[in-house]
């Protein structure tokens, strides 16, 4: 069996500072893993034009196991165009449909709620990565004008949605979760929320050792700061997935030590913190490194 082969991607700005640690403990432990540099980021694309082509995302599928990402993001760079590249193509390329988040606290401190202890807060969040409104489909008119018009569409399909779905109750299984969540909003989003509620009622007939539940995505927003501890596995969609990720973070101590995979089951998947590049910080020594070491925890 041939070694574990990880494209690592420092990016920008902390980015290359909590890599370089993540790297350490790696090798620290020991494993038989093959580490790569890559260096796509801000100063490749200045000094290229090329934020990542299609030839080298196939590459990373075809050669990899998995990517370890630190960050991206520089001013240098209008509008960030070469992180949007780079996140998006691997995203979309490789089919990355899952972006799982866990929850944990892992002490009781770092909670901003003052009576949770880290028995409380112990969750995952599955958020669907390819779909919904960040597909980007949509258009502008009349730009500029008291008249204008913003139009964002929200794509989502019947096997994103079941595949997604299909991937939390699994996981929920696995750890012999006895309970899974769907946050949706399906009292204002009627066809969205529609498929989404009935394929998960559909899947969850497959699953009788588990109890669905479906929550709004504003009630269960209010609940995780009330009573973090009901919830274990929580699936939902890109936007509200989003949101909740970063609620969910923050109950556990914040961006910095957020962790994130974002999967296709037997393909070559991305793992990242979940923080920025964080260029007011860049150099000083102070970034915190745990997200990206839990994150390459995740491999």
């Amino acid at each position: 069996m041939s070694m574990p082969r990880i494209a690592v991607i420092p990016g920008d700005g902390i980015g290359k500072e909590v890599v370089a640690e993540a790297e350490k403990v790696l090798r620290a432990l020991e494993l038989d893993l093959e580490l790569v540099r890559w260096p796509h980021g801000a100063d490749h694309f200045l000094e290229t034009g090329v934020s990542i082509t299609h030839a080298e995302v196939a590459e990373l599928e075809r050669d990899y196991d998995a990517i370890l990402l630190g960050a991206l993001g520089d001013s240098r760079v209008a509008s960030n165009v070469h992180a949007r590249d780079i996140l998006l193509g691997l995203r979309f390329q490789l089919d990355l449909y899952i972006n799982f988040r866990p929850v944990r606290l892992l002490d009781g401190r770092l909670t901003p709620l003052r009576d949770k202890g880290e028995q409380d807060i112990n969750f995952v969040i599955f958020r669907e990565n390819t779909e919904g409104v960040y597909v980007g489909m949509g258009g502008t008119f009349k730009r500029g004008t008291p008249d204008e018009v913003a139009i964002q569409e929200d794509v989502n399909t019947r096997k994103g949605v079941e595949r997604i779905i299909r991937a939390a109750f699994e996981f929920a299984r696995a750890q012999q979760i006895p309970c899974i969540t769907l946050s949706d909003k399906a009292n204002a989003m009627e066809h969205a929320g529609g498929l989404w509620r009935r394929t998960f009622a559909d899947v969850g007939t497959e699953y009788p050792d588990i109890e669905p539940e479906a929550l709004y995505v504003d009630m269960l927003a209010m609940d995780l700061i009330r009573r973090p501890e009901r919830y274990r596995v929580i699936v939902t969609g890109n936007l509200f997935g989003d949101i909740l990720s970063d609620l969910g973070a923050q109950l556990a101590g914040g961006l910095g030590l957020a962790a994130s995979a974002n999967v296709h089951p037997g393909r070559t998947s991305l793992f990242e913190p979940v923080h920025g590049s964080a260029p007011d910080i860049a150099g000083r020594g102070i970034a915190n490194p745990f997200g990206a070491i839990l994150s390459s925890a995740l491999m």
